[in-house]
Formats: structure tokens, sequence, C-alpha cells
């Protein structure tokens, strides 16, 4: 069984309710994560609910709820190693047409941001994280059954402990309620590869 009572807020928001099997945050407007790339800003102050470990095989999987409404509204999973390495999985709004499923990963001060367009109508997504050593894979599913791959990445940071979770948060002038569940910690899920062998080092 999950345990909430290990998570550790990395940022704590105005307004939050924890129980042993629901989180839910309200987001704040002008909270966000992103370092420099493209936009030539930082952003370091959305907040972030997260459990430590040294395990180097896991994967960690949540469904995500979300009354999202306004541009770049988001919530989902997140490894937060400090503010200029880590990565994190979610849906953005960005009108009544669509939003982006999308990925953003963090490595020595520079983010990226991979997408793909989904329909507005969206409301619920299920993510799973899984590590292997310093390698990661994030999934994403409907149901919280059939996972397809929406990135694969390696962290130059993520070598020892690491630190990983949920966040929510609000680029622009709103504020929306989301809610996690379905929060479970296995073996890991992302098998070893089966195909070109590693090269010898």
């Amino acid at each position: 069984m999950f345990d909430t009572e290990k998570l550790k807020w990395t940022r704590e928001p105005l307004s939050f309710s924890i129980t042993d099997n629901r989180i839910e945050i309200i987001t704040l407007p002008h909270t966000d994560l992103w370092q420099r790339t493209y936009y030539h800003f930082r952003n370091d102050n959305a907040p972030v609910l997260q459990m430590s470990t040294n395990e180097k095989y896991f994967s960690f999987t949540v469904k995500t709820e979300f009354e999202s409404k306004h541009r770049f509204d988001q919530c989902g999973v997140v490894m937060y190693l400090d503010s200029e390495n880590w990565l994190k999985a979610s849906i953005e709004y960005e009108n009544d047409d669509f939003q982006h499923l999308g990925s953003v990963v963090t490595n020595n001060g520079y983010s990226d941001w991979a997408t793909a367009a989904i329909d507005a109508s969206v409301k619920s997504m299920w993510y799973r994280l899984s590590r292997r050593e310093d390698d990661f894979c994030i999934e994403c599913s409907e149901d919280g059954m059939n996972f397809r791959q929406m990135r694969i990445c390696h962290m130059s940071e993520a070598g020892g402990e690491i630190s990983f979770g949920i966040y929510a948060c609000s680029p622009e002038e709103s504020s929306f309620r989301a809610v996690f569940t379905e929060m479970d910690i296995t073996e890991c899920k992302w098998l070893a590869h089966d195909g070109q062998k590693p090269d010898d080092n």
C-alpha cells in the first residue's frame, strides 16, 4: 500500500488536503516549473510533493483528475532533484479545443518540452514513472491498465538518491483543483532492453 506519510513538500501550496488514498491541491496563479530554454525565463515555484528513495529500479503510478480551464494549467508526475535538474509529465490546458499531453526534462538548468495534442475534453490521466538507474521512462494511460510511452530520458544528476511524486501549477492568472489517487510503487515495469546489446565500456 502506498504510504502518503512518506511524502514531503518541496514547496507547499496554500490549499491542499492529504488522506491515505487521495491528495488534492488547489493551485495558485503564476506557479510553474521551467528553466531558460526558448522563453528565456526561469520559473521554479510550483508546489511539489515527493518521497525519496535510493532504489535503482521501480515504477511509480498515479491517477490525475483536474478541473483545468486556463492556458497552461497542469498537474502530473514529477521527479524534482533541484531547481536545475528535474522532469515532469502532465496535460497542459491550451483552449476549448485541445490540450498538450507532454513532458519536460531539465538537465543542468535547461528545459525541453515534448508534446502531443489531445482533446480538451480529457480531464483524467494516469502516469507511470519508471527508473532504471539514472535513466527514466514516462508513460501515460487513459484507463490505468494500458500504458503508452511518452518519453525515455537520462537524468545527469540522478545517480544516487532521488525524489519523486506529484505537482500542480497554474503559470498564468488561474487556479484549479487537481486530485491525485491510485498511487502505487511497484517493481520496475520498464523492462530491460531486448535488442541491441550495450556497448562495452
